[in-house]
């Protein structure tokens, strides 16, 4: 097991990785996924050494819920985790993991005595924007506390969410999101939206300096400390309206008021006037090692 997104144990977001996992069916991850409860376990898959070299290390994402295409933390730890316990990947540069939503590069770098590990998340696709009155009611905030310039979008780096700026922290803070009516309203829109992307969740983020932004994400009936997806999919936006400057590394923190602290850091490049790859990064730690018996 590892925390994500921080340089400090019992913070940041929790993740458990199968190191194994080649003789698991999906059904017998998804119920190890749901034992251990967290939001999301990965299960590694080994392969031939070459093939690995090729192609990269095959990890499959599940929730409690569902297997997942791509996820920011995860992809994070266990690129960590590979590098930390497969002596061929012993402090590799550039860890490549093969997920269902394509070849996901993680590169690794120290600096003041702190690692950092940088995931390439794939290339932004934009969806539509949403009205301020119809979010606020799901949010439990008021139409006053959405941000005037900044309207919702759904964006996706991988995996879709809508992001949603505030007019300030403190509004941030009284987030309470209703996820039945939630789930109702991106229901609908999906299904008026048959091309996507399609959110499952929001993302809601607020400005507190220059480049540096707070952030929340409440999802079925909790919330997660770190989101690196999403904070692909916030950088992507703030990116497009011209809000976070090319060459500048924006950091968000998350899980401040669940007592895991978290930071991610992110930064974007264009091609042309579109941003055409967005970079999440932040430190793993390890925490603890274990055994689950099946038999």
């Amino acid at each position: 097991m590892c925390d994500v997104f921080t340089t400090h144990r019992l913070a940041g977001n929790q993740l458990a990785v199968f190191v194994d996992a080649g003789g698991l069916s999906t059904d017998e991850m998804q119920a190890l996924a749901r034992e251990t409860n967290l939001s999301e376990t990965t299960f590694i898959v080994r392969r031939d050494a070459s093939v690995e070299r090729e192609r990269g290390v095959l990890v499959r994402i599940f929730t409690t819920e569902e297997e997942l295409p791509f996820a920011g933390h995860p992809t994070l730890g266990t690129a960590t985790v590979i590098r930390a316990l497969f002596p061929e990947w012993a402090n590799a540069e550039r860890v490549v993991l093969d997920l269902k939503a394509g070849r996901v590069p993680v590169a690794f770098h120290r600096s003041g005595g702190i690692e950092r590990g940088v995931m390439t998340q794939p290339r932004p696709v934009f969806g539509r924007t949403h009205k301020p009155e119809e979010l606020a009611p799901l949010l439990g905030l008021a139409v006053e506390d959405l941000h005037a310039e900044l309207l919702p979008q759904t964006v996706s780096t991988g995996l879709p969410f809508c992001v949603v700026p505030l007019r300030s922290v403190e509004a941030l803070t009284r987030l309470r999101v209703d996820g039945h009516r939630a789930n109702e309203y991106l229901a609908r829109v999906a299904a008026e939206d048959a091309d996507g992307p399609h959110a499952k969740f929001f993302y809601v983020i607020a400005e507190e300096g220059a480049h540096a932004w707070r952030s929340r994400m409440q999802f079925y009936n909790g919330e997660d400390p770190a989101t690196g997806s999403a904070a692909g999919c916030a950088t992507a936006y703030l990116a497009a309206r011209g809000v976070l400057a090319e060459g500048a590394e924006l950091h968000l923190r998350q899980g401040i008021e669940m007592r895991r602290p978290s930071d991610i850091y992110s930064s974007f490049q264009r091609n042309d006037a579109t941003v055409s790859e967005v970079r999440v990064g932040g430190s793993t730690v390890l925490v603890a090692e274990g055994r689950f018996f099946l038999d």
